[in-house]
Protein backbone atom coordinates (compact mmCIF):
# COMPACT_ATOMS: atom_id res chain seq x y z
CA UNK A 1 0.00 0.00 0.00
CA UNK A 2 1.14 3.63 -0.82
CA UNK A 3 0.81 6.83 0.34
CA UNK A 4 -0.40 9.40 -2.09
CA UNK A 5 -1.20 12.98 -2.57
CA UNK A 6 -5.01 13.51 -2.19
CA UNK A 7 -7.91 14.76 -0.05
CA UNK A 8 -6.77 11.85 2.79
CA UNK A 9 -4.12 13.53 4.91
CA UNK A 10 -1.18 11.14 4.42
CA UNK A 11 -0.68 11.30 8.60
CA UNK A 12 -4.25 9.39 8.61
CA UNK A 13 -3.27 7.11 5.31
CA UNK A 14 -0.36 5.97 7.21
CA UNK A 15 -2.21 5.56 10.32
CA UNK A 16 -4.54 2.78 8.58
CA UNK A 17 -1.86 0.82 6.67
CA UNK A 18 -0.22 0.65 10.54
CA UNK A 19 -3.55 -0.32 12.19
CA UNK A 20 -4.07 -3.03 9.24
CA UNK A 21 -0.33 -4.40 10.01
CA UNK A 22 -1.28 -4.93 13.35
CA UNK A 23 -4.30 -7.30 12.71
CA UNK A 24 -2.88 -9.00 9.56
CA UNK A 25 1.30 -9.22 9.90
CA UNK A 26 1.79 -8.17 13.43
CA UNK A 27 0.60 -9.95 16.86
CA UNK A 28 0.24 -8.44 20.38
CA UNK A 29 3.91 -7.52 21.89
CA UNK A 30 5.47 -7.14 18.49
CA UNK A 31 7.90 -4.24 17.78
CA UNK A 32 6.49 -1.51 15.15
CA UNK A 33 9.36 -0.38 13.11
CA UNK A 34 11.48 3.02 13.69
CA UNK A 35 10.42 5.99 12.32
CA UNK A 36 13.24 6.49 10.07
CA UNK A 37 12.38 2.92 8.81
CA UNK A 38 8.77 3.76 8.01
CA UNK A 39 9.97 7.34 6.65
CA UNK A 40 12.22 5.58 3.89
CA UNK A 41 9.34 3.26 3.41
CA UNK A 42 6.43 4.99 2.67
CA UNK A 43 8.44 8.10 1.78
CA UNK A 44 6.42 10.34 4.50
CA UNK A 45 7.65 12.64 6.83
CA UNK A 46 9.16 12.23 10.05
CA UNK A 47 6.31 14.56 11.58
CA UNK A 48 3.92 12.36 9.75
CA UNK A 49 5.12 9.24 11.30
CA UNK A 50 4.74 10.74 14.69
CA UNK A 51 1.28 11.91 14.34
CA UNK A 52 0.23 8.25 12.74
CA UNK A 53 1.78 6.43 15.73
CA UNK A 54 0.40 9.18 18.02
CA UNK A 55 -2.99 8.58 17.22
CA UNK A 56 -2.84 4.61 17.59
CA UNK A 57 -1.17 4.93 20.93
CA UNK A 58 -4.20 6.82 21.83
CA UNK A 59 -6.47 4.73 20.37
CA UNK A 60 -4.80 1.72 22.23
CA UNK A 61 -3.53 -0.11 19.56
CA UNK A 62 0.12 0.69 20.17
CA UNK A 63 2.20 1.34 22.81
CA UNK A 64 5.69 3.31 23.41
CA UNK A 65 8.18 1.90 25.93
CA UNK A 66 10.75 4.33 26.46
CA UNK A 67 14.20 3.35 25.07
CA UNK A 68 12.87 0.20 23.87
CA UNK A 69 10.51 1.43 21.06
CA UNK A 70 6.99 0.70 19.88
CA UNK A 71 4.96 -2.02 20.13
CA UNK A 72 1.85 -3.47 19.25
CA UNK A 73 -0.97 -2.99 22.16
CA UNK A 74 -2.52 -6.59 23.76
CA UNK A 75 -6.09 -7.11 22.59
CA UNK A 76 -8.57 -5.55 25.25
CA UNK A 77 -10.21 -7.58 27.62
CA UNK A 78 -14.20 -7.64 27.06
CA UNK A 79 -16.41 -8.56 29.99
CA UNK A 80 -19.78 -8.59 29.20
CA UNK A 81 -20.76 -7.77 32.82
CA UNK A 82 -21.47 -11.08 34.39
CA UNK A 83 -19.99 -12.93 37.36
CA UNK A 84 -16.73 -13.86 36.95
CA UNK A 85 -13.24 -13.87 37.86
CA UNK A 86 -10.25 -11.62 36.26
CA UNK A 87 -8.64 -15.39 35.63
CA UNK A 88 -12.06 -16.80 34.00
CA UNK A 89 -12.34 -14.01 31.39
CA UNK A 90 -8.57 -14.18 30.63
CA UNK A 91 -8.67 -17.81 29.97
CA UNK A 92 -11.94 -17.31 27.71
CA UNK A 93 -10.05 -15.04 25.63
CA UNK A 94 -7.03 -17.15 25.95
CA UNK A 95 -5.10 -14.80 27.95
CA UNK A 96 -2.37 -15.99 30.49
CA UNK A 97 -3.38 -14.48 33.98
CA UNK A 98 -1.35 -13.85 36.74
CA UNK A 99 -1.02 -11.95 39.85
CA UNK A 100 1.64 -10.06 41.32
CA UNK A 101 0.75 -9.48 45.13
CA UNK A 102 1.28 -5.52 46.61
CA UNK A 103 -0.05 -6.02 49.99
CA UNK A 104 -1.75 -8.67 52.21
CA UNK A 105 -2.76 -9.13 55.76
CA UNK A 106 -5.36 -8.88 58.14
CA UNK A 107 -6.65 -5.56 59.59
CA UNK A 108 -9.16 -3.72 60.65
CA UNK A 109 -11.10 -2.64 57.50
CA UNK A 110 -12.61 0.97 56.62
CA UNK A 111 -15.67 1.81 58.40
CA UNK A 112 -18.19 1.17 54.86
CA UNK A 113 -16.09 -2.55 54.77
CA UNK A 114 -16.95 -3.51 57.85
CA UNK A 115 -20.61 -2.24 57.39
CA UNK A 116 -20.68 -4.62 54.25
CA UNK A 117 -19.77 -7.49 56.29
CA UNK A 118 -21.56 -7.11 59.39
CA UNK A 119 -19.05 -6.47 62.13
CA UNK A 120 -17.70 -4.13 64.69
CA UNK A 121 -14.99 -1.72 62.98
CA UNK A 122 -12.96 -3.13 65.15
CA UNK A 123 -13.03 -6.80 63.98
CA UNK A 124 -10.34 -7.60 61.38
CA UNK A 125 -10.67 -8.99 57.72
CA UNK A 126 -8.40 -10.03 54.94
CA UNK A 127 -6.90 -7.37 52.82
CA UNK A 128 -5.47 -8.65 49.47
CA UNK A 129 -4.34 -5.75 46.76
CA UNK A 130 -2.99 -7.73 43.62
CA UNK A 131 -1.63 -6.06 40.27
CA UNK A 132 -3.16 -8.32 37.44
CA UNK A 133 -1.67 -9.05 34.15
CA UNK A 134 -2.70 -10.50 30.93
CA UNK A 135 0.10 -12.33 28.83
CA UNK A 136 2.45 -10.27 31.72
CA UNK A 137 1.20 -6.96 30.77
CA UNK A 138 -0.56 -5.00 33.32
CA UNK A 139 -4.35 -4.52 33.33
CA UNK A 140 -5.73 -3.74 36.59
CA UNK A 141 -5.14 -3.00 40.28
CA UNK A 142 -7.54 -5.09 42.52
CA UNK A 143 -7.87 -3.58 46.41
CA UNK A 144 -10.46 -6.17 47.96
CA UNK A 145 -11.37 -6.92 51.42
CA UNK A 146 -12.40 -10.68 52.18
CA UNK A 147 -14.83 -11.54 55.22
CA UNK A 148 -12.45 -12.59 58.28
CA UNK A 149 -15.12 -13.98 60.34
CA UNK A 150 -15.99 -16.81 56.83
CA UNK A 151 -12.73 -16.84 55.21
CA UNK A 152 -10.08 -16.76 58.02
CA UNK A 153 -7.27 -18.28 56.90
CA UNK A 154 -7.70 -17.25 53.50
CA UNK A 155 -3.99 -16.13 52.82
CA UNK A 156 -2.54 -19.38 53.59
CA UNK A 157 -3.60 -20.43 50.16
CA UNK A 158 -2.42 -19.56 46.43
CA UNK A 159 -3.69 -15.96 46.15
CA UNK A 160 -1.73 -15.29 43.05
CA UNK A 161 -4.85 -16.91 41.07
CA UNK A 162 -8.11 -16.80 41.23
CA UNK A 163 -9.64 -16.00 44.53
CA UNK A 164 -12.82 -16.83 43.27
CA UNK A 165 -12.01 -20.26 42.60
CA UNK A 166 -10.23 -20.80 46.03
CA UNK A 167 -13.78 -19.43 47.59
CA UNK A 168 -16.18 -21.99 46.11
CA UNK A 169 -13.70 -25.05 46.36
CA UNK A 170 -11.95 -24.47 49.62
CA UNK A 171 -14.74 -22.88 51.19
CA UNK A 172 -18.01 -23.50 49.45
CA UNK A 173 -18.64 -19.87 49.23
CA UNK A 174 -19.23 -19.61 44.95
CA UNK A 175 -19.87 -15.80 44.34
CA UNK A 176 -23.66 -15.91 43.39
CA UNK A 177 -24.78 -12.37 42.80
CA UNK A 178 -23.09 -8.79 43.64
CA UNK A 179 -23.91 -5.44 43.04
CA UNK A 180 -21.15 -3.53 41.08
CA UNK A 181 -20.94 0.67 40.16
CA UNK A 182 -18.66 1.44 37.40
CA UNK A 183 -17.45 5.12 37.01
CA UNK A 184 -14.53 6.77 35.13
CA UNK A 185 -11.34 8.27 37.23
CA UNK A 186 -8.09 9.44 36.23
CA UNK A 187 -4.56 7.32 36.95
CA UNK A 188 -3.21 8.75 40.18
CA UNK A 189 0.47 8.66 40.19
CA UNK A 190 1.12 5.77 41.97
CA UNK A 191 -1.61 3.61 39.86
CA UNK A 192 -0.09 4.97 36.67
CA UNK A 193 3.50 3.36 37.63
CA UNK A 194 1.96 -0.55 38.32
CA UNK A 195 -0.30 -0.03 35.11
CA UNK A 196 2.12 2.03 32.80
CA UNK A 197 0.59 4.77 31.85
CA UNK A 198 0.69 8.42 32.05
CA UNK A 199 -0.52 10.13 35.36
CA UNK A 200 -3.82 11.43 34.62
CA UNK A 201 -4.65 8.85 31.91
CA UNK A 202 -8.43 7.72 32.05
CA UNK A 203 -9.30 4.32 33.83
CA UNK A 204 -12.26 2.05 34.35
CA UNK A 205 -13.55 2.11 38.31
CA UNK A 206 -15.33 -0.90 39.19
CA UNK A 207 -16.72 -1.32 43.01
CA UNK A 208 -18.18 -4.55 43.29
CA UNK A 209 -19.94 -5.76 46.35
CA UNK A 210 -20.05 -9.73 46.29
CA UNK A 211 -22.20 -11.81 47.76
CA UNK A 212 -22.31 -16.19 48.48
CA UNK A 213 -26.34 -16.42 49.30
CA UNK A 214 -26.60 -14.83 52.19
CA UNK A 215 -22.90 -14.38 52.95
CA UNK A 216 -21.27 -11.14 52.49
CA UNK A 217 -17.94 -12.41 50.90
CA UNK A 218 -16.07 -9.59 49.16
CA UNK A 219 -15.58 -5.81 48.52
CA UNK A 220 -13.48 -5.32 45.63
CA UNK A 221 -12.15 -1.96 44.28
CA UNK A 222 -10.91 -2.29 40.89
CA UNK A 223 -8.68 0.02 38.30
CA UNK A 224 -8.32 -0.78 34.48
CA UNK A 225 -6.68 0.49 31.86
CA UNK A 226 -9.49 1.26 29.92
CA UNK A 227 -7.69 0.44 26.45
CA UNK A 228 -7.21 -2.91 27.74
CA UNK A 229 -10.46 -3.99 29.26
CA UNK A 230 -14.00 -3.14 27.85
CA UNK A 231 -17.46 -3.48 29.33
CA UNK A 232 -20.11 -4.62 26.81
CA UNK A 233 -24.26 -4.79 27.77
CA UNK A 234 -27.19 -5.62 25.92
CA UNK A 235 -30.25 -3.77 26.62
CA UNK A 236 -33.80 -4.56 25.68
CA UNK A 237 -36.57 -1.99 26.16
CA UNK A 238 -39.63 -3.58 28.47
CA UNK A 239 -43.08 -4.27 27.19
CA UNK A 240 -44.29 -1.25 29.34
CA UNK A 241 -42.13 1.36 27.55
Amino acid sequence: MHISDGPVPKHAQLRAILEEACVTELKPGDLLPGERALEEKYGVSRITVRRAIGDLVAAGRLRRVRGKGTFVAPNPLVSRLHLASFSDEMRAQHVAASSRILLSGRAAPPEFVADFFGTAPTVPHIHLRRLRLGDGEPYAIDDAWYNGTLVPDLLENDVYKSVYTLLEQDYGLGITEADQTVTAVEASDANASLLDVPPGAALLHIVRYARSGAHHVELCSSVYRSDRYHLTTRVARSAEQ
